[in-house]
């Protein structure tokens, strides 16, 4: 009786796992954008940092979003319990922000370019005065790129609880959990991994062999190049998730789309959909930017 108490039990356990691993797939998948843009937000976080001191500002980050998370994941659970009306709210929040700062990258890119490099070199210029302190530029570093993990990571966390609101509290709970220690653990990994890759390049590159001379040699040319990868490949993925978002908020235009999908064949069956939820994205961000921007500058010259 024990034993088949205990049977039962474990296949409880193992159906609740395998409906988790399900739906933080499918979460997964959505909030694509957000992780792709919190990854090369977070490289980018680091440079600047002396070498031996990249991996301890990664942890130091790595803990602080987990903190961000350890706040979001019950903040959510409990908005769904107690105002689950607002779910739908945030969720186009969510996708209307990914919008937002996909357009602003890219009209900083193309409008601000100089200015970014004249920052930069300023940047380089103050880290060789040996009376700058560098430890306090770490630190304002690791508070900057904790701030941004906080507003990634809500994003993320609002994606994945508009993918479980059907589900019962303690299912939305352990998606959200184990989607935000994935995505933890995953980003944070890969971020330990890409700002350390030019070092096994050159750990590479000194190396007797020939073989392992160009493959060193051949990382370092692949580093910088895996970074703007990142940065382009995040910046379209927040315009497809985001612009999804919105289309399924807005009925009519979610219907058109997919009435006209319905007459297509083949791979066009996903790929228009896909390119339109894009390209929405895409309109939506332009028209955030243009509103928004100038209510930004006002405000910023009325606080002055």
């Amino acid at each position: 009786m024990a034993g088949s108490s205990l049977l039962v039990l474990i296949d409880d356990i193992a159906t609740v796992l395998d409906d988790v691993a399900l739906m933080t797939k499918a979460a997964t998948k959505k909030t694509a954008g957000v992780l792709g843009d919190d990854l090369a937000l977070n490289a980018q976080q680091v440079t600047g940092v002396k070498p031996a001191r990249e991996l301890p500002v990664v942890w130091a980050v790595a803990r602080g979003s987990m903190i961000n998370k350890v706040i979001l994941v019950p903040a959510a659970v409990a908005i769904s319990f107690f105002v689950p009306w607002l779910v739908t709210p945030l969720l186009m929040l969510g996708g209307a922000f990914l919008c937002f700062e996909g357009f602003e990258k890219l009209v900083h890119k193309f409008l601000h370019r100089e200015e970014d490099q004249k920052r930069k070199a300023e940047l380089h210029e103050a880290l060789k005065d040996p009376g700058v302190d560098l430890r306090a530029v770490e630190k304002d570093k690791i508070k900057g790129a904790i701030r941004t993990d906080f507003i990634l990571s809500a994003e993320i966390i609002a994606i994945t609880l508009g993918t479980v609101t059907t589900q019962t509290i303690g299912m939305q709970f352990m998606v959200l959990a184990v989607v935000a220690i994935m995505v933890t653990v995953g980003v944070y990994g890969l971020v330990a991994g890409i700002v350390k890759l030019d070092d096994g390049g050159l750990y590479l590159s000194q190396k007797d062999s020939r073989i392992l001379q160009q493959l060193g040699e051949g990382v370092l040319w692949l580093a910088p190049y895996l970074m703007k990868t990142l940065s382009v490949l995040g910046t379209l993925a927040m315009f497809l998730v985001g612009g999804g978002i919105l289309v399924h908020g807005f009925t009519p235009v979610y219907d058109a789309i997919h009435h006209f999908a319905e007459g297509l064949s083949g791979l066009a069956v996903t790929l228009v959909p896909t390119v339109a939820n894009g390209l929405f994205g895409v309109v939506a961000g332009a028209v955030l930017v243009a509103l928004i921007t100038p209510l930004a500058r006002w405000w910023q010259a009325r606080s002055a």
